[in-house]
């Protein structure tokens, strides 16, 4: 989820654990518990950093290691380390517990949106992404603000989130079933299909659509149940040849590549370089494949040039990479 619902779920989580008769009795472990679980449906979130970097070492970081099951036991022990001793009366075992509680759920929510986690490792690196919900979904955010202001407003914290949870786990029992809708209209389209993958869009009946049969892509979008179709590629399988095999070394590329499930590759020869081109199929906007990766290669096959990551144009692309090509 964004960074924005994450906050609200800390809120939320924080009113909830006054239903805890021991939290409830002291006011030191409330309001720990309080800061703790807004800063525990934070911390998984802090490998954004890595962006400061490059997108190559973001797009293969974020969400892995700081959302795996190592990470969701240790984090909780460093953000009570980090608030107890700003409150010593507070009862330690009953504040770990709903520190916790709010990592899990950071990790556990993470893995309904398309984007997904890596929070099977150190078992496994497969991204576990459930597609179910969008990364910012409006309903889910919303009806958390509305809770807080009641809460605000003097309702009992406990019953209200309570409330609120109950809301929130039919929503997305809600989505599972308008998924399924969708998932069986893609199949009864395209009745070959050995891979179909579903996005959310922020709005509700909207989905996004990639699937591969044996010889295709398809790429669709779905309104309520009507899916349309909006492009199809020949499935064309990465040939090992020395550009592409070079290409495949670069940091951006091998990125992509550990990120990505489904794309199309493109190489062009210029006078002096070569170009080499990934497109993910899971993003159409507007007629444009923004998420892509570009290597340019000398004619010694020495890199030039390369970029990972989300551009809206050709220009900014090319401003990107800083060659235009001959």
């Amino acid at each position: 989820m964004d960074t924005g619902t994450h906050i609200v779920m800390g809120i939320a989580l924080g009113g909830l654990a006054t239903l805890d008769p021991t939290v409830a009795a002291s006011h030191a472990t409330a309001t720990s518990v309080l800061i703790a679980t807004i800063a525990g449906s934070q911390i998984p979130d802090i490998d954004t950093v890595l962006k400061l970097r490059n997108n190559a070492i973001y797009i293969r970081n974020h969400r892995g290691i700081t959302h795996s099951i190592p990470a969701v036991l240790l984090w909780p022990l460093l953000i009570l380390a980090l608030v107890y001793p700003f409150f010593p009366a507070a009862n330690v075992l009953h504040l770990w517990a709903w520190t916790f509680a709010a990592v899990f759920i950071h990790v556990f929510v993470d893995i309904f949106n398309a984007y997904g986690t890596q929070a099977l490792r150190p078992f496994t690196t497969k991204w576990v992404a459930l597609g179910v919900i969008n990364t910012f979904d409006p309903i889910i955010f919303g009806i958390h603000i509305v809770a807080i202001f009641i809460w605000v407003f003097g309702a009992p914290p406990g019953i209200t989130f309570l409330t609120m949870f109950a809301v929130i786990i039919g929503y997305y029992f809600l989505r599972f079933y308008v998924r399924g809708k969708v998932l069986d209209e893609v199949r009864r389209i395209i009745p070959n299909a050995t891979e179909i993958i579903l996005a959310p869009t922020i709005k509700f009946y909207q989905w996004r659509i990639a699937a591969m049969t044996e010889e295709e892509f398809f790429v669709a979008k779905a309104i309520k149940t009507e899916v349309e179709i909006l492009d199809r590629f020949k499935r064309v399988p990465v040939p090992e040849t020395p550009v592409l095999e070079a290409a495949k070394h670069d940091k951006n590329l091998a990125a992509f590549l550990s990120f990505s499930p489904v794309y199309r590759w493109e190489m062009d020869e210029y006078n002096d370089f070569y170009e080499v081109r990934f497109i993910d199929l899971r993003y159409r906007s507007n007629g444009h494949y923004p998420f892509v990766a570009v290597v340019q290669l000398d004619l010694d096959l020495q890199p030039i040039s390369s970029y990972t990551g989300w551009v809206f144009s050709e220009k900014k692309l090319r401003k990107k990479l800083s060659i235009l090509p001959n």
